[in-house]
């Protein structure tokens, strides 16, 4: 399928011509054109800063933006009236089932994911576009082993989530160039279904993944007045909520809020990757070096500082501040183990209500309720913006390493929870739920990320053991076999365990510390 300068190299399966339509792609193309040298820009500023932190030099608020933090007039545009009270947001990818089963969840708002929570193959992005279609069109149902779904009368308000700017979509060429993901799954949706979404009282939502500089969000911000003004929408109809889940973001969120103030609402807490993010920027430097993953909480120190930092820039400026994902889900059949889960995501949101969060993430309808009670609770009103944190926060708060156990049986963790992440994700597979949680690539690029900085610090273990290439090595060997004794041997050689051990192990002993694990698996398995 090719005109002019366009061309889609992906299958073009059932449905997706409706969504792959010539005007959509011309839409898509015209922001590629005006955008993509921007975005490269951008992705080879990142390199230079992550350059000048592999040098030894530390990280800040930026002095040349210090006007921007201390002006306290500024303000976002009020958040619209469906996104005023947002206690409890489930997320999850965009197959129909979980689509429908979120917009029932009776949770306020589904973050529909064609980022983390979903593998790129282009059958899950395509086919995450057809049905986020027919959910803003109110429309979308499923018949699936005798069982009917649909929506009920009352549903969670839609936001999706596109793709990082680190990511391509490898089956969408135009002038011999690739489009970026972000722009690909951002312009489809919003050109198919935003006009649907305002009939329908609400809004072209989203959220936007691993921002690292104020002029990434200028970048999405032209391209939200840009798109705008193509379909002669009003400015401030696409509403935004960052994440904040990147440690350079986290010194950056004044100004994120203040580049993208006529369409941001909120920024939120992504707890995981801001954990991976800070390996990633001190990858060199050994005094930074973190505990096991299970040891860094939310209750560390760095990790409160975090934070009650992004409650308190989201409150003086107008913006709600939501929490994080709570990654339990319910164990069937083991009203124990439930028990225990229930208690963690409990204590887990009550702390998040009692700094000041307006709202919450949970990765499983059974958890709504729960997540729900608590805010309720100890949040009455819609949100919480009055409430602001005391304090500041200096760049020792956000950036010493807490104390902790560096163990074999969170090295041993690490590997058997990066295998078995990584297999699923090269089966098609984003959100995989592993060992009673629901994990998605942010714990992989943890797992990985972690054992690379030990294996280049250094790192002697608690017990002894030198974290080394020889111990990476034999301790994948032996959790290969746990995968392998734990789904059978048929399942094994299908399921591309042995695939996912070795992206695993070459990444940990690479010489050089890859950004995403997802960008040279993307080539090497979802491109062509």
């Amino acid at each position: 399928m090719a005109d002019n300068g366009i061309q889609i190299t992906g299958e073009m399966r059932t449905g997706y011509d409706t969504i792959l339509t010539e005007a959509a792609l011309h839409f898509v193309a015209h922001l590629h054109r005006m955008y993509e040298p921007t975005r490269r820009a951008l992705l080879t500023a990142r390199e230079s800063h992550q350059g000048w932190a592999d040098a030894g030099n530390g990280i800040d608020f930026a002095a040349e933006t210090s006007a921007v933090r201390d002006d306290p007039t500024w303000q976002v545009r009020p958040a619209p009236h469906d996104l005023t009270d947002r206690r409890v947001e489930i997320t999850g990818p965009c197959d129909r089932k979980m689509v429908i089963n979120a917009l029932n969840s009776g949770a306020q708002c589904f973050m529909a994911c064609l980022e983390d929570a979903s593998a790129p193959t282009w059958q899950v992005m395509m086919d995450g576009q057809v049905n986020l279609r027919d959910a803003a069109a109110g429309t979308i149902s499923l018949e699936d082993k005798g069982k009917s779904y649909s929506l009920n009368d009352k549903t969670a308000t839609l936001i999706a989530r596109p793709r990082g700017w680190h990511l391509d979509e490898a089956h969408m060429i135009v002038d011999g160039e690739r489009v970026c993901g972000p722009i690909f799954d951002f312009g489809l949706y919003f050109f198919h279904n935003a006009k649907a979404l305002i009939a329908r009282g609400s809004g072209p939502y989203f959220y936007l993944p691993k921002m690292e500089h104020y002029l990434e969000a200028r970048l999405w911000n032209n391209i939200f007045t840009t798109a705008q003004s193509i379909m002669g929408l009003p400015l401030g109809t696409i509403r935004a909520t960052v994440l904040i889940e990147t440690l350079p973001g986290a010194f950056m969120a004044d100004e994120i809020l203040y580049e993208l103030r006529d369409h941001i609402t909120a920024l939120n807490c992504g707890r995981w990757d801001y954990i991976f993010s800070y390996i990633k920027t001190f990858r060199n430097d050994p005094s930074k070096v973190l505990p096991d993953r299970a040891a860094v909480t939310m209750t560390v120190p760095f990790m409160a500082k975090y934070a009650a930092h992004v409650v308190r820039t989201c409150h003086r400026r107008g913006a709600h501040a939501m929490g994080g994902m709570s990654a339990f889900i319910p164990v069937k059949d083991d009203e124990a183990a439930n028990e225990r889960a229930f208690a963690a995501v409990r204590a887990d949101k009550e702390r998040e209500a009692g700094i000041g969060h307006d709202g919450t993430w949970v990765a499983h309808p059974g958890l709504v309720g729960i997540a729900r009670e608590v805010f309720d609770r100890l949040m009455p009103g819609p949100n919480q913006l009055l409430v602001i944190p005391e304090g500041t926060a200096t760049a020792a708060d956000l950036t010493t390493p807490p104390p902790g156990p560096k163990t074999l049986a969170g090295l041993t963790n690490n590997i058997n929870v990066g295998i078995g992440y990584i297999a699923a994700w090269l089966r098609g597979q984003g959100a995989v739920p592993l060992h009673n949680l629901m994990e998605d690539a942010a714990t992989a690029e943890i797992s990985r990320t972690q054992l690379w900085q030990w294996r280049k610090a250094g790192v002697t273990l608690d017990g002894g053991e030198a974290v080394d290439a020889a111990l990476v090595t034999r301790v994948t060997d032996e959790q290969l076999g746990v995968w392998r004794d734990q789904v059978g041997d048929n399942f094994f050689a299908a399921g591309k365990y042995t695939e996912a051990a070795d992206v695993f192990r070459t990444l940990v002993l690479s010489d050089r510390l890859e950004n995403f694990l997802t960008v040279p698996a993307y080539e090497h398995y979802f491109a062509r």
